[in-house]
C-alpha cells in the first residue's frame, strides 16, 4: 500500500506485532507462573519465609488461595491468547484475504504451542522454587486485578455444579497427614533422593502413632529372667554370662516377676558388703516391677519411659498374665533399626541363602524382617512370621508342608509342639528358581 492509508496500515502492523509479541510474552508468564506455584515445595517456602524472605511469603499466601491463583492465570493466559490470535487474524486478513484466518489459526498454534506453553512450563516444571520466587509478585499484582472477575466466575461455578449436586466448598483429602509424609519419603526414596535406612527411619517414627506395646516387645517365651531362690554364686554367674543389664527376676513361679535387677546395683551391693555373697538380698536390691497393659500405644509408653528415666516394663494382658517385656531400646529401634553393641548376641534368626531364599525363625518379628531384607509382609494380624504363616494357613502346620501367599513361598521347616520355630521362605524372584514343592 501507498499514500496515506498504506502508512497507516504500516504502523497498524508494527503496533499489532508489537501486541502479539506481548501477548505471548505475558502467555508464557502465565504459563510458567501456574507450573511453577503448583510445583513449588510448600516446605521449602516455609523455611524460607521463616528466615525472612518476602517473596516466599507471597508464595505462600497465592498457594493458600490456589483457587484464586490458577483462575488469574487461566483467565489471563485466556485473554491475552484470544486478543493475540485476533490481531494475527486481521493482519493475515489484510495481506491476504480471507484465507489469512487460516493461516493466522496454523502460525498462532505454532507460537503459543512453543513459545507459550511447552517451553516457559519446561523452564518451571525444572526449577520451580526459583521461579515462584521470581514471579510471585508480578502474579499476585494480577490476581488482585482479576480479582473481581474471579470471585464472580468462582461463585457462578460453585452454583451451576451444585445443580448436579456437585459441592464445590467440601475439599476432602484422601491421604491423612502422616500419610502424605510417608508416601512422599517413599517417592524421595524411588527416585535416589533419600537413602533407604533414612526412609525407615522416617517411615519408622510416623509408624509409631499405630503400634501396641504387643508389636515391639519380647514375648514371654524369649524372655531372659532369673529365679530370686538361686544361691547367690550362681546368680552372679547369670548375670555375667546374660547379653542384658537389666534382667526381671521371680520367685517361686515364672509368672510371679518380684523385680527388675540391674547390674549395676548387684556391683554396688557386693561392693558395700565387702564382696561377702551370704550378705546379699537380691529383692530388696532388685527394683519394684512395672507393670504395663499390652494396648498401650508405644507413643504413649515412650513418653512414659522418659517420664519415669525407666529402661524397663513387664507387659501383661487384660487377666493380668506376663505376656513378654519392653524396653526403651526396643520402641528406639522401631525408629532407627536394630541397636547393637559389643555385649549383644548376633544372631538375629535370619540367614540370607545362596539361592537367593531366606531362613528364619518363627519367633523373629515381622517388621525386623521386612526392614532387614526390604520386604512388606503384612503385620496387622500377626507379630512373629510364625504367627502369619497359622493365620494364613488358619491352622497349625506340619513340618514340610508348603505354603504360598503375599507373593512368598514359605517352607515349614522344623516344628516343636505346636510352635513354628524354623521356616524357609523363597521371595517371589528367587521362588522361580527353587526346587518344586512337596
Amino acid at each position: 500500500m501507498h499514500g496515506p492509508d498504506g502508512e497507516i496500515f504500516s504502523v497498524y502492523l508494527w503496533i499489532a506485532i508489537a501486541i502479539i509479541l506481548v501477548c505471548i510474552a505475558l502467555s508464557a508468564f502465565f504459563a510458567a507462573s501456574e507450573t511453577a506455584l503448583t510445583a513449588a515445595s510448600r516446605p521449602r517456602m516455609h523455611a524460607l519465609e521463616k528466615n525472612g524472605d518476602r517473596r516466599a511469603a507471597l508464595v505462600n499466601r497465592l498457594l493458600s488461595r490456589r483457587n484464586r491463583m490458577i483462575g488469574a492465570c487461566l483467565l489471563g493466559n485466556t485473554l491475552v491468547n484470544i486478543g493475540s490470535s485476533a490481531f494475527l487474524t486481521s493482519i493475515l486478513v489484510a495481506l491476504v484475504g480471507d484465507s489469512g484466518a487460516i493461516y493466522a489459526t496454523g502460525l498462532m498454534t505454532i507460537l503459543v504451542l512453543v513459545f507459550a506453553e511447552v517451553m516457559p512450563k519446561t523452564v518451571a516444571i525444572n526449577h520451580p522454587d526459583r521461579m515462584s520466587l521470581f514471579v510471585a509478585r508480578t502474579l499476585a499484582f494480577f490476581v488482585a486485578i482479576f480479582g473481581p472477575v474471579l470471585v464472580a466466575v468462582d461463585g457462578f461455578v460453585r452454583g451451576f455444579l451444585k445443580l448436579f449436586g456437585v459441592d464445590a466448598s467440601q475439599q476432602r483429602s484422601i491421604l491423612s497427614g502422616h500419610e502424605e509424609l510417608k508416601s512422599t519419603v517413599e517417592f524421595l526414596h524411588e527416585e535416589g533422593g533419600v537413602a533407604r535406612s533414612d526412609r525407615d527411619m522416617f517411615g519408622g517414627l510416623l509408624d509409631l502413632r499405630d503400634l501396641e506395646v504387643s508389636d515391639v516387645m519380647v514375648h514371654r517365651t524369649n524372655m531372659l529372667t532369673l529365679n530370686a531362690d538361686l544361691p547367690p554364686e550362681e546368680l552372679i554367674r547369670e548375670i555375667v554370662d546374660a547379653p542384658f543389664s537389666r534382667l526381671p527376676i521371680w520367685r517361686d513361679d515364672p509368672e510371679n516377676i518380684i523385680g527388675v535387677l540391674h547390674a549395676k546395683d548387684m556391683l554396688r551391693a557386693l561392693d558395700a558388703a565387702g564382696g561377702k555373697l551370704e550378705h546379699l538380698d537380691v529383692e530388696s536390691i532388685a527394683l519394684k516391677p512395672w507393670f504395663v497393659p499390652d494396648t498401650t500405644p508405644v507413643q504413649d509408653q515412650l513418653q512414659a519411659f522418659l517420664k519415669r528415666k525407666t529402661h524397663v516394663a513387664i507387659v501383661v494382658d487384660e487377666y493380668g498374665v506376663v505376656m513378654g517385656l519392653v524396653t526403651l531400646e526396643d520402641i528406639l529401634e522401631e525408629i532407627v533399626g536394630d541397636i547393637s553393641d559389643e555385649h549383644d548376641l548376633v544372631a538375629q534368626g535370619v540367614r540370607p541363602q545362596s539361592d537367593g531364599s531366606v531362613t528364619v525363625e518363627g519367633s523373629v518379628p515381622i517388621r525386623d524382617l521386612n526392614r532387614v531384607m526390604n520386604w512388606s509382609l503384612p503385620d496387622e494380624e500377626a507379630t512373629t512370621i510364625a504367627g502369619l504363616v497359622i493365620h494364613e494357613a488358619r491352622a497349625i502346620p506340619e513340618s514340610g508342608q508348603v505354603f504360598t501367599f503375599h507373593g512368598f513361598r514359605f517352607d515349614v521347616l522344623r516344628k516343636t509342639k505346636n510352635r513354628i520355630t524354623l521356616l524357609r521362605i523363597f521371595p517371589a524372584v528367587a521362588e522361580k528358581a527353587a526346587p518344586p514343592a512337596r
